[in-house]
């Protein structure tokens, strides 16, 4: 289970971190170029999504990094970069598999509490 977490801990941030660059850098050209947000919308938290897009990926990486060893610790930063992508980017199409992968990642960390290694978190 700690493999499954840590393999899908890193796949969904990497997907993360695709969104991520796509929407800060939405939010540069919309602060630089006024009539591009009037064509495709403003955003409503431009330091929320920018923000999000740098600690969500940075989260599910180094979670899923973690979970073979601190499956725990692991587990937590899944969960709550799947939480901040929710939170930021709201569920759609291209969240969705980060969101899934994260949080499903975190969940098989945290119940990979014994049976993968001898140090259980437990």
């Amino acid at each position: 289970m700690r493999n499954a977490a840590l393999m899908l801990g890193i796949i969904g941030g990497l997907i993360a971190m695709l969104v991520g660059f796509f929407s800060y850098g939405y939010t540069e050209v919309v602060n630089t170029h006024a009539e591009v947000g009037e064509i495709f919308g403003q955003v409503d938290n431009a330091q929320l999504i920018r923000t999000a897009s740098f600690l969500a990926p940075l989260l599910a990486i180094a979670g899923g990094a973690m979970a073979k060893v601190r499956a725990l610790w692991g587990g937590v930063l899944m969960i709550l970069s799947a939480g901040l992508i929710y939170v930021a980017f709201g569920f759609g199409v291209f969240t969705m598999f980060p969101i899934g992968f994260c949080l499903l990642g975190g969940v098989l960390a945290i119940a990979a509490g014994k049976p993968d290694e001898p140090k259980a978190h437990f």
